[in-house]
């Protein structure tokens, strides 16, 4: 037997509140390693004796035999002074000196907890907060670092005796399972109704589903905030939610049991989807729903895809065993604002939405909403992050000067935090219009910086006056770099793809402040983060209104007509001539507000109840067309391929195959697809087909033609339009068919959630 030695271990990474020192300590006995393994500020410190071959078969181990939530990077493997150890011992945890703090997500209930959650046999059979060291709430639970029970929001629960020796057991599935609790000493729920209050788990549960089966509205408490629940397959339940949250037709989420039936009778669910739906991080999946599906109509009007997801909570999947049925599951909210977390604040603000309540009394530190996902191309793309995903924490390409706070954008807010060669994006937090976004912004904001331990020097912030954060950032007094908003959509896709030097990077989306106040949306980028060059865009037109527009796809459709000479008769008269005096009509190229166009001059959708609703709707009646037609075609099957050509350089604005570094910007211009937009003779679904695939060719066109002027085969597709399905799937096959190769995002949103990112790639690569 070779002679005992020691050495010393440090891993980093996703190492706490994911049962790694246990699964250490079983790994050590196991291997007959001695030493002990304690909690450092975001690390875990081993230090372990024994064999040689026993520690480098205990080192394999560390990484290769780790939970499966977990994701070690073994950071430092030294030798180490013997200390002669006669076991192998978990010690208290250090908070250290230099911190490398790591925030795991919130996860869903893991097998072992649902086996004894439905047991009768089991002290925790039926106890809605079980969970153990593979499960349950971290990021919505965590006050501190390190991860102790002390540090969380379960604090004020004293453990119980059967409780507390599960926690001291290093052997146990609980040891250090800093949310464990039984219905001894753990958290409660209450029913709250008109009626009065109804104590006691069971109870409260029988209560809530009682009032689900009779078509009443529940805002129900989960892990990181509010939902509200109605009877997804009861009309009038579904169509009275929507009136009271004054929400006419953005589509509602809905769970389904666990046990996969109803999902598959009410939705088409490939193989891809199905691993999505149950990952840890449990997501919202848009999936399309199927002709038998008996779900209300109203769920999704106008769309064929529902927003589905999973149980992921043992309260989730008490509820959803016993109603026996789908649910919708909305944010508890009131607006675009953050999901609501407080019990007090639930009853008060919405009030007027749900008829019943069901609370519990385990505090919620931060919101953490849903994350959402979508399938494009093949692959899940995220479009939302949130719950079970976020904080979602990056290692960056370079060494930043100081730490920044980027503050991203005013829709879809997310804000990123990032020092040294490190990054953290926060959960959703929503639309900045109201107050309350604002001041939840605001206290993420700081809580990031005292969770993580870093104090930002400088704000990262979008370059337009209007977005919500702007007095904020003026008080903090801190310097403030501006970052154009579309260079942080380029540059946030390419840190995904850090092998591509240089790009040919589309991005298209509803708005974004350009260089002389215009606004940009239909632009193409050469070059790479922090030195961007445009080289393409849409031919401009005045936008009536302008931020209007977002919600008034009208306005859109009437700014290209006048453009063109052509009246629009569902325009006042006044608008037509403040637009020609250029009164509130700034300059638009934006792809975003085409689509808007062609849904009103289609008939689609002229009035828009939530941002993107045209263009949604444009798709979900293309995909009509485009299934039928075989939805990678590069022309639609009976069909006149008469507007591929839509390409025109503008006299002023040529040169552009000359030399990268020429003045001139490719111009494409939409006017060509007015007629057929407006022929009335031909179908809305064939209209709407037909306008997806011309804008993905007038994409490869002016693909084809800056990879004539640069050499430059990487393609990237980002901002808000690339969220559409079927032109982002339309794109790809043309370019993949003409020798491109094409990035989208695959960690990061496509949509401003990538911004605060972004930001943070374009003040690094400039500063490098």
């Amino acid at each position: 037997m070779s002679e005992a030695v020691a050495r010393r271990f440090h891993l980093a990474g996703q190492v706490q509140g994911v049962g790694y020192r246990p699964f250490v300590y079983r790994l050590a006995h196991e291997m007959g390693v001695r030493g002990w393994v304690k909690n450092a500020a975001g690390t875990v410190a081993i230090h372990a004796e024994g064999s040689t071959d026993s520690l480098a078969g205990f080192r394999r181990g560390l990484i290769e035999r780790a939970p499966s939530i977990a994701r070690p990077n073994l950071v430092l493997d030294e030798a180490a002074r013997f200390e002669a150890c006669v076991a192998f011992v978990i010690l208290p945890s250090d908070p250290g000196t230099e911190p490398d703090i790591h925030v795991p997500p919130d996860w869903f209930t893991c097998d072992d907890c649902l086996r004894e959650l439905r047991d009768p046999a089991d002290r925790r059979h039926g106890y809605p907060f079980i969970n153990c060291t593979q499960c349950g709430p971290r990021y919505t639970l965590i006050a501190t670092l390190p991860y102790d029970r002390p540090n969380t929001a379960m604090a004020g629960f004293a453990l119980c005796p059967d409780c507390m020796r599960a926690y001291q057991d290093p052997l146990d599935r609980r040891f250090h399972a800093e949310p464990t609790a039984c219905p001894v000493c753990g958290p409660h729920l209450e029913f709250v109704d008109s009626q009065g209050k109804i104590a006691g788990d069971a109870a409260a549960l029988t209560a809530t589903v009682t009032a689900l089966k009779t078509g009443r509205i529940v805002a129900v408490k989960g892990v990181g905030g509010y939902h509200l629940l109605c009877n997804a397959a009861d009309n009038n339940a579904v169509a009275e939610l929507r009136r009271r949250k004054r929400r006419p037709a953005k589509p509602l989420a809905v769970m389904f049991p666990a046990d996969g039936r109803a999902l598959a009778e009410a939705a088409q669910l490939t193989s891809e989807a199905a691993a999505l739906l149950k990952s840890p991080a449990r997501p919202i999946v848009l999936l399309t729903a199927n002709d038998r599906c008996s779900l209300s109509p109203l769920i999704a009007p106008g769309l064929a895809e529902i927003g589905c997801l999973l149980p992921y909570s043992p309260l989730h999947h008490l509820l959803l065993e016993s109603f026996g049925g789908p649910l919708v599951v909305t944010s508890g909210n009131v607006g675009g604002e953050p999901v609501l977390t407080d019990n007090a604040e639930v009853q008060t603000r919405l009030a007027s939405i749900a008829d019943a309540f069901l609370h519990h009394n385990r505090p919620i530190v931060r919101p953490a909403d849903d994350s959402v996902y979508r399938i494009i191309a093949g692959q899940s793309r995220p479009l939302r992050l949130g719950r079970g995903i976020a904080p979602i924490e990056i290692d960056l390409p370079g060494e930043l000067p100081e730490p920044l706070l980027a503050l991203g954008g005013h829709m879809k807010n997310t804000i990123c935090l990032a020092w040294g060669r490190r990054a953290v994006i926060s959960p959703h937090l929503g639309e900045l219009d109201a107050a309350r976004s604002l001041e939840t912004m605001i206290q993420v904001a700081e809580d990031l910086q005292r969770l993580y331990r870093v104090r930002a020097t400088r704000l990262l912030l979008d370059r337009h006056p209007g977005y919500g954060y702007q007095p904020w950032a003026r008080q903090t007094g801190l310097p403030r770099t501006e970052v154009r908003h579309h260079h942080a959509h380029a540059s946030a896709l390419a840190w995904e793809f850090p092998a591509v030097t240089d790009w040919i990077m589309f991005t298209w989306d509803g708005v974004g402040l350009g260089d002389a106040g215009e606004l940009w949306g239909g632009e193409a980028f050469v070059g790479g983060p922090g030195k961007w060059r445009r080289a393409a865009s849409f031919r401009p037109f005045r936008l009536p209104g302008g931020d209007q527009a977002g919600r008034q796809p009208w306005r859109s459709a009437a700014a290209l007509l006048w453009e063109c000479g052509q009246p629009a008769i569902f325009a006042p008269d006044l608008l037509r001539h403040a637009w020609e005096r250029g009164l509130n009509s700034p300059v638009s190229s934006a792809a975003g507000r085409l689509f808007d166009a062609a849904a009103a001059l289609t008939g689609v959708c002229t009035q828009a109840s939530f941002e993107g609703e045209g263009a949604m709707k444009l798709e979900a009646l293309a995909e009509t067309v485009s299934s039928a037609a075989g939805r990678v075609s590069s022309r639609p099957v009976g069909l006149k391929p008469d507007l591929r050509g839509l390409l025109r350089t503008d006299r002023q604005e040529q040169n552009i195959t000359s030399a990268l570094d020429c003045a001139g910007l490719l111009r494409s211009d939409w006017s060509p697809l007015l007629p057929m937009l407006t022929d009335v003779s031909r179908s809305q679904g064939e209209r709407a087909y037909h306008f997806h695939l011309s804008m993905a060719n007038v994409l490869l066109d002016q693909a084809v033609k800056l990879r004539e002027a640069t050499g430059t085969s990487d393609v990237g597709l980002t901002g808000g339009v690339f969220q559409n399905r079927l032109l982002t799937e339309l794109a790809v096959s043309l370019l993949h068919s003409t020798g491109f190769r094409v990035h989208l995002p695959e960690r990061i949103p496509v949509n401003d959630a990538g911004l605060g990112l972004g930001q943070v790639m374009e003040y690094l690569f400039r500063h490098e």
